[in-house]
């Protein structure tokens, strides 16, 4: 049976494929078509994610038995040009907040469940609880968009001067390094009770289109005359006010239970994420890694699976890496299109040798190897590597590559097995869905990396999950006696992860990384 899946079509579109009972692949639009698709700005068939999707999966559009599409959908237009591409198979609707609960209890190593999502708004909703058990997902609650605490933080984030819908993690990295003055000010806005927040509307003026439609009332609880543009000392601690009181009325919603999973674009929210892990009543938390819009594309093949065809094998997620790879010859061809000097590495080991060395040499070094991450964060196939050895790293992919504010620091790679001996971290860790600990001993080491209160960024590796980046962090531990590599996403500033040999040429050629390994292909400055 193959089931493809259609998600968040109306921004961050994406397709994903189910055959006969194995996720085989999954893509962003954006990562093809080299754009981000803005929030609202969708509606268009996501031409290139599902023909690259049928391509990973080596299946026609007739072999295709049924497509599932998450709500909110386009007119008509969009279900004529699905039902021509694909006239045999069988189509249906998904709501949006079921897609996310599908996409996070599904693959989840849990038998039975509490699913909470939280997002902007789908389908005039902003977040539903669940209980699953089995193959069934059952609804307890839903929130609506009036109150909404995606569109309430994407208030505070245009208030702070970032952009609504497209900059909340910057107001989540900037939240660590304030304190907890402005909680308070943030719960009672939020008027949180058993039944989810009832947000207070007199803290909004109808007639102020930007600063997040905020009126007098917040102005005059911060101390501020009514439009007054915000201290920029009084920035992080606004940040950390809505990011707390956040974190406060999502362990209050999910209740308390054995297992719980999340999923919706508060679950790309890492601190919140370690929130629940920690301070909520629940032994075990799993987050969808694809937390956002794109991860409804899984949950509607699952939800096709289980709901539609009965089928009671569970899908698990071993993997994130399901996009394109690229075989040497591919690669060859556009290195050689584009005149470039290369050198061609025979074995594995030469490539890690390389990759080494050049690490030691204080080199900013761009890693693309194998299968394309699925969801916003690169895991080791589409990275930019750094070691935390050269004191300058950080400095040096913040300003001359990525661009980035300092407050936003970089995730700190680790094998999963010796993880501990440098950090306090849970297993969302596996996926940089969640942030841990420095060890008190290890902090000037990863100095670069810390948020405030010794928190960073952790992404532990598993041998069987990504072997070739596994090895890479082996050898830079026996090289320098310190497993660990500094990871962001390969990507240039305000640009999807790099998808193609292309897309990697051109980033590398438009940035300060020093040099690239493209498969077994090295090139430098």
């Amino acid at each position: 049976m193959i089931i493809l899946g259609i998600g968040g079509i109306l921004g961050d579109a994406a397709t994903a494929l189910l055959k006969d009972g194995e996720l085989v692949a999954a893509v962003e639009e954006s990562k093809l078509v080299r754009r981000r698709i803005r929030w609202g700005g969708g509606g268009e068939m996501p031409e290139q994610s599902i023909v690259t999707c049928l391509d990973l999966a080596g299946v026609t559009p007739a072999q295709v038995d049924a497509i599932a599409i998450v709500r909110p959908i386009p007119e008509t237009g969009f279900h004529l040009k699905l039902r021509a591409q694909f006239p045999a198979s069988r189509i249906m609707v998904v709501e949006h907040h079921l897609a996310h609960a599908a996409s996070a209890y599904y693959p989840s190593p849990f038998d039975e469940a509490t699913v909470l999502t939280l997002d902007r708004g789908g389908d005039f909703r902003s977040g539903s609880l669940w209980q699953a058990r089995g193959t069934q997902l059952t609804l307890d609650q839903e929130q609506f968009l009036s109150d909404s605490l995606g569109d309430l933080y994407g208030r505070v984030t245009e208030f702070l001067g970032f952009n609504a819908n497209e900059d909340e993690h910057k107001v989540q990295w900037l939240s660590a390094s304030g304190d907890e003055r402005y909680r308070d000010l943030f719960l009672e806005i939020l008027c949180l009770s058993d039944s989810g927040p009832r947000i207070d509307r007199s803290f909004f003026s109808t007639e102020r289109l930007s600063h997040g439609g905020f009126g007098a009332r917040l102005y005059d609880r911060l101390g501020l005359k009514d439009g007054e543009p915000i201290p920029e000392a009084m920035r992080p601690h606004v940040a950390a006010g809505i990011q707390k009181a956040v974190e406060a009325a999502a362990i209050r919603m999910a209740g308390h239970g054995r297992n719980l999973c999340l999923a919706g674009g508060l679950g790309l929210n890492a601190l919140l994420v370690s929130a629940l892990e920690n301070h909520s009543e629940f032994e075990n938390v799993f987050v969808q890694p694809a937390a956002g819009n794109a991860g409804t594309a899984i949950g509607a093949t699952l939800e096709a699976w289980h709901g539609a065809f009965r089928q009671q094998k569970r899908v698990r997620l071993d993997t994130v890496c399901l996009g394109p790879a690229y075989k040497a010859d591919e690669i060859k061809q556009v290195l050689e299109n584009c005149r470039l000097r290369f050198r061609y590495m025979i074995t594995a080991d030469e490539v890690i040798d390389t990759a080494v060395a050049q690490l030691n040499d204080s080199k900013i070094v761009a890693w693309m190897h194998d299968r394309m991450e699925f969801g916003a964060r690169a895991l080791g196939n589409r990275s930019i590597l750094a070691s935390p050895l050269d004191p300058y790293s950080t400095e040096n992919l913040n300003i001359f590559i990525k661009h980035r504010e300092p407050f936003r620091k970089f995730a700190a790679s680790v094998p999963a097995e010796l993880a501990a001996d440098y950090f306090e971290v849970g297993p969302n860790a596996r996926y940089l869905s969640t942030v841990g600990r420095v060890r008190p001993e290890q902090r000037e080491r990863f100095a670069g990396a810390i948020l405030a209160g010794d928190l960073v960024r952790v992404h532990t590796v598993e041998r069987h999950e990504n072997p070739l980046y596994w090895k890479l962090l082996h050898a830079a531990g026996k090289s320098t006696g310190l497993p660990v590599l500094y990871n962001t996403s390969f990507n240039l500033f305000g640009e999807p992860l790099v998808c193609t040999p292309r897309d990697a040429v051109r980033s590398f050629y438009s940035s300060g990384i020093d040099a690239m390994f493209v498969g077994h292909f090295f090139l430098q400055k």
